[in-house]
């Protein structure tokens, strides 16, 4: 199984190659190693809100970052940006689950040194059988 830590941008969306537009303008859409959960995709577009042009990526189908330039030769410049972007965007990701992690642990041993009337709910909450 995949790790957060290796998402990275694959190469264009295969069914959306890049495109000039009238309005000059250059539609892009990376295609990413794998499909990222909802949260790390707030925290891109979040994140990516530092760029101009602001890449996006859409949370709900989460393959691809949707961005443009304004002139062909800043498509380099900006695929670098993006990887920058994704790299900052997984150590806040993987920061938000150690630190959310922590926090659950802590809660977790203040329940099981709770004295009285919790401590004795802990003991019947975790002799439950569940299987049968």
């Amino acid at each position: 199984m995949s790790t957060i830590s290796e998402i990275k941008i694959l190469g264009f969306d295969e069914t959306r190659p890049p495109k000039l537009r009238k309005e000059k303008y250059i539609d892009l859409f990376f295609r990413l190693s794998q499909k990222p959960p909802e949260g790390w995709c707030d925290d891109f577009n979040h994140l990516g809100r530092q760029l101009s042009p602001s890449p996006k990526i859409k949370p709900n189908i989460g393959e691809c970052i949707d961005t443009y330039v304004n002139d062909m030769v800043l498509i380099p410049a900006h695929l670098t940006q993006l990887k920058q972007l994704i790299i900052e965007c997984n150590d806040q990701y993987i920061e938000k689950i150690r630190l959310k992690e922590l926090k659950l642990a802590e809660q977790k041993s203040f329940l099981q040194e709770a004295d009285g009337e919790q401590n004795r709910l802990n003991q019947i909450v975790e002799s439950l059988d569940f299987e049968s």
